[in-house]
């Protein structure tokens, strides 16, 4: 298992980081900022409460000036690296939001995306004052910085993992799509990116407005087409007929499935199982392939999630046997309970066959 991120904030990085504005700012107190930073409570910090640890105590170490402060940070910006950097935003977020220091923080925030993205650090600026906000978002969408573009889209996604839902546009995104129009051609992988899991955000409280934004971009430039495919992930796992529609993958009845057979009846936690079926067309369809695993939940009631196969293009009387293996080791993000399961083959967003098995304590 990999080592948690949060370990690589540790005693030996904090030191290094500590010498760095020790280096620009003689009267730092480098030995009580490690002090106060590594306390009683450290150890049961995950990584975004160490940041923010890390932020809080930073501030107590250099002038209460703010302007001095930044002017310190802005010094030692080439010398760190790693996730050092994401506390320059963060120290954005807790000392910056007087709103004498506006102009201030937003040009810091505009500086620090650059070495570690300040997208969390502007959601409490748009809470607090987002008809402001939005209107230097969408400037910075206009930078010709990559950096800076994608944040214009990344930091006002309504529902950005890791940080403070923006409510206000899960009830009505309409300020966000000013950004998304002008970014749905960006010459940035980077930032297109970003403009797709910003619409998949908004697929998710207001469908029928990313049906029509799909409708009204598809077919005009490639890059744009990429940001839809991707940015309507979850209509096309929810089998959204539009979407699917839109993409081609609107022939199930073309798609014949057959010999759909699991490898065991049961299979302990940990463990793997294997399921085969066959494809065949008569016709030459595009095909979508997806698998449904019904989980029992800790309560005993069931929970469903999408896993996707492959989408392929499918010659005339074309057949296609698969075979796949499904994992049942336990994750950080799942955890598995014994009891009937069920592993469901899902064809251009319908259903095509249903076999329950059991998961067994290992």
């Amino acid at each position: 298992m990999s080592e948690p991120l949060k370990n690589f904030l540790n005693r030996e990085s904090l030191a290094k980081f500590a010498g760095n504005f020790l280096d620009v700012y003689k009267a730092f107190d480098a030995d009580g900022f490690l002090k106060a930073v590594m306390d009683e409570t450290w150890e049961g910090l995950e990584l975004m409460a160490r940041i923010r640890h890390i932020s809080v105590n930073l501030g107590k170490f250099l002038p209460q000036d703010y302007k001095k402060a930044l002017s310190i940070i802005d010094k030692v910006l080439d010398n760190t690296d790693g996730m050092f950097c994401f506390i320059f935003p963060n120290f954005v977020d807790v000392y910056g939001q007087d709103e004498k220091d506006w102009d201030l923080s937003v040009a810091a925030l505009e500086r620090y995306t650059k070495y570690s993205s300040s997208e969390q650090a502007v959601r409490p600026f748009i809470i607090k004052h987002e008809k402001r906000m939005m209107e230097q978002m969408y400037l910075w969408s206009k930078s010709e910085n990559e950096h800076v573009r994608r944040l214009s889209s990344e930091g006002c996604r309504p529902q950005l993992p890791w940080a403070q839902a923006l409510n206000s546009f899960k009830k009505d995104p309409a300020p966000i799509l000013p950004i998304l129009e002008r970014l749905k051609t960006d010459p940035s992988a980077y930032v297109r990116n970003s403009v797709a899991n910003n619409l998949n955000d908004i697929s998710k409280t207001h469908p029928d407005l990313v049906v029509k934004i799909a409708k009204d971009w598809h077919g005009k430039d490639a890059r744009t087409d990429w940001i839809l495919k991707h940015g309507c992930r979850t209509l096309l796992k929810k089998g959204n007929r539009d979407i699917l529609r839109l993409f081609g993958y609107d022939n199930s009845g073309e798609v014949v499935v057959s010999d759909f057979a699991l490898g065991a009846d049961s299979v302990s936690i940990g463990g793997e199982l294997s399921f085969s079926f066959v494809i065949s067309v008569k016709e030459a369809a595009k095909v979508r392939l997806e698998y449904g695993i019904d989980y029992v939940k800790s309560g005993g009631k069931t929970s469903r999630k999408i896993f996707q196969l492959s989408e392929i293009a499918f010659k005339a009387n074309e057949r296609k046997p698969y075979t796949r293996k499904h994992s049942f080791a336990d994750l950080s993000t799942r955890r598995h309970y014994p009891g009937t399961h069920s592993v469901t083959l899902i064809v251009n967003g319908i259903e095509q066959g249903t076999l329950e098995f059991e998961l067994t304590s290992p």
